[in-house]
């Protein structure tokens, strides 16, 4: 029987330039297994713990502000980099504070945090208020990185203004054609050029794919049609304004009803009550 280090060095010999060993997990609300001679809950320790109160930490913010699920696929550093940048800006340019006042300070600036999905997923199992039958329906056990982004406001103009400049930064990835999927599995499964030699490592040109899950806000998921729904409402305080209107019309309908009938009106109205009474009294005293 092979060992780990000749297994592992038979792999990488016999692996293609474009096969990958890397592994990906999906984030999970499901409760863990119970493994014999282990706890459960499961307890972190060190820097396992550190991540998980940050997560809980980022998931408490979600009581004011929306939590937006993205789901990243080969994305560099750099790339990374950029992507951030671009959602700074979009977020400074349709600042709804820097609207109202050009004086006022700026609102903090949204935050990507790439997540570790295992520990993430068991921070937002053990966080209250959250539906896990929902979180899970929106998460679908998708394998692959992921990413968390915190904004600091829930103002429909500005998370339509972030979600615009996430689609311009990564374009959706093209499908890859029937013709690309069998040249990749052929390249699999084909021979190495030298037999017994290491197959020289190419650097892989990574085109970056970000999709977005979904929201969190106040205990509710909202899914991806959901979100758009939400981008298309006016701001807050135009919303207020609207609300105000509506409560305040059926007073305004009995007060123009009360004006009306003021004054002249409201006289004219008495003197023709007293006729009739006066008449009605005049008829009842006359002997037939």
């Amino acid at each position: 029987m092979l060992s780990s280090r000749t297994a592992l060095r038979a792999t990488s010999k016999t692996c293609s330039p474009t096969c990958s060993t890397a592994r990906s997990y999906a984030i999970s609300v499901r409760p863990g297994k119970v493994l014999p001679g282990k706890k459960y809950p499961r307890v972190f320790h060190d820097k396992k713990l550190f991540q998980y109160n940050w997560y809980t930490r980022i998931l408490e913010t979600t009581d004011s502000a929306p939590l937006i699920f993205l789901h990243r696929d080969d994305f560099s550093a750099n790339r990374l980099k950029k992507l951030r940048k671009d959602i700074q800006t979009a977020a400074l340019k349709f600042d709804p504070a820097a609207k109202k006042d050009p004086d006022a300070e700026p609102l903090p600036a949204p935050t990507l945090t790439v997540v570790r999905t295992s520990i993430f997923g068991a921070a937002l199992r053990n966080f209250p208020h959250v539906k896990l039958e929902e979180a899970q329906a929106m998460l679908h056990d998708l394998p692959g990185g992921y990413a968390v982004l915190s904004l600091p406001i829930l103002d429909p103009p500005h998370l339509n203004a972030i979600l615009r400049a996430m689609d311009r930064s990564v374009p959706p990835r093209p499908p890859k054609t029937p013709e690309q999927i069998a040249k990749e599995e052929e390249e699999k499964k084909a021979d190495p050029d030298q037999p017994g030699r290491r197959v020289k490592r190419q650097r892989k040109t990574l085109v970056p794919d970000l999709k977005v899950m979904g929201a969190l806000i106040e205990g509710k998921i909202l899914l991806p049609d959901r979100m758009k729904e939400v981008t298309q409402l006016p701001t807050l305080d135009t919303l207020r304004a609207q609300i105000v209107g509506l409560l305040s019309s059926p007073a305004t309908q009995l007060a123009a009803v009360l004006s009306e009938a003021s004054g002249g009106k409201l006289a004219r109205t008495l003197e023709g009550f007293k006729k009739a009474l006066e008449e009605g009294e005049g008829s009842a005293g006359t002997p037939p």
